[in-house]
């Protein structure tokens, strides 16, 4: 097979996921589980909205990586019946990028920037008289001739997305009239997710199969549906070979222990921080910056992906010094808790 016949089943393969990953995502807000208090915020103000002949206002969601705020975003488009456009902070490099972006969009149209915390501060001062006015200041020439042009925008609905709050600028985060933070999920909702995504995928599985991917979904629809993903693939491969193979508890378990998903959801990165902890630094405190480097991962990484659902947890803690592992981390290894209790406190560490 020649290599342009390779890539092209690759890409094929891959749009096939991405086609797979968006038939996940819930259409309606009706469809989206969890979050309840916002949902029934965001239904509010849309009619509220609606009923006014407005646009909605801008809306800040703040959280973890993979609870929905992509997804929140493209309902809040569909239920007013508006188009969107999704970009990122990273990707936005100049300020012409996102003049061009916003006098593109029509009128009530939603604009989606995702990890809005890391826009460059000029690109980000672009964004503060379109937000407010509806209007954009554009700098014509350059030297003493240079000329400032205001122009009027398409009135639009702002939804950033970011998972550190604390990186934005108080001008940008004031701007933002509904701030909403999305925290983790129950098993209760994750077992009902992984329920809805199985019917999508047209898998059968059981209550008891449900629930034991969600047990270990670290709270995340975006985990929950990656593990019933690869628990799908070992029930075809692996399970009983009969016409219609049913994901129960016992396949559930078989594939989750060949990915490396412990019982609490931990996989190989969560364990290699718990040991890296315990048994290079003799559970800490050991700072942000000491860790990924012992870890040889990014500190972000570690911040941002891990660490929220092992505070979650219970396994690590904050002190000033840096992080500690917990008792309970030291008892989930099968390692002997230090004979001096720790002193935890619930601040960051000057590294981050």
């Amino acid at each position: 097979m020649s290599s342009m016949a390779r890539e092209a089943i690759t890409r094929g393969e891959e749009r096939e996921e991405d086609r797979v990953i968006q038939s996940l995502r819930p259409r309606k807000l009706a469809d989206f589980i969890g979050q309840g208090r916002i949902k029934d915020q965001l239904q509010l103000y849309m009619e509220a909205a609606a009923r006014r002949s407005e646009v909605l206002d801008h809306i800040l969601l703040h959280g973890p990586p993979g609870l929905g705020k992509t997804s929140l975003a493209q309902i809040v488009a569909a239920e007013l019946r508006v188009n969107i456009k999704l970009t990122s902070g990273p990707v936005i490099e100049r300020p012409g990028d996102l003049a061009a972006i916003i006098t593109n969009l029509s009128e009530g149209d939603v604009l989606f920037i995702d990890e809005i915390h890391r826009m460059r501060r000029n690109v980000e001062e672009l964004l503060y008289p379109a937000m407010e006015d509806f209007k954009l200041d554009i700098m014509i020439g350059e030297g003493p001739s240079a000329q400032s042009l205001r122009i009027d925008v398409p009135c639009f609905t702002l939804v950033g997305a970011t998972t550190r709050t604390g990186l934005l600028t108080s001008p940008l985060r004031d701007r933002f009239e509904v701030i909403f933070h999305l925290d983790f999920y129950s098993e209760t909702e994750l077992q009902e997710i992984v329920r809805r995504g199985a019917g999508i995928l047209n898998v059968e599985i059981t209550e008891d199969g449900a629930l034991e991917i969600a047990r270990r979904a670290r709270g995340t629809p975006r985990v929950a549906h990656r593990l019933l993903k690869r628990v799908r693939d070992y029930a075809q491969v692996k399970g009983p070979q009969v016409e219609n193979t049913k994901i129960t508890r016992e396949i559930a378990r078989e594939a989750l222990r060949m990915l490396g998903v412990d019982e609490e959801g931990l996989d190989e990165l969560d364990l290699k921080i718990l040991h890296t902890l315990i048994e290079k630094f003799s559970g800490g405190p050991a700072g942000l910056e000491t860790l990924s480097a012992a870890l040889s991962e990014e500190k972000d990484t570690v911040s941002e992906v891990y660490e929220p659902y092992l505070l979650k947890k219970g396994f690590i803690q904050r002190t000033p010094q840096g992080r500690v592992a917990t008792e309970q981390a030291y008892r989930h290894l099968g390692f002997k808790p230090p004979a001096q209790p720790l002193t935890l406190l619930d601040e960051e560490s000057d590294e981050g």
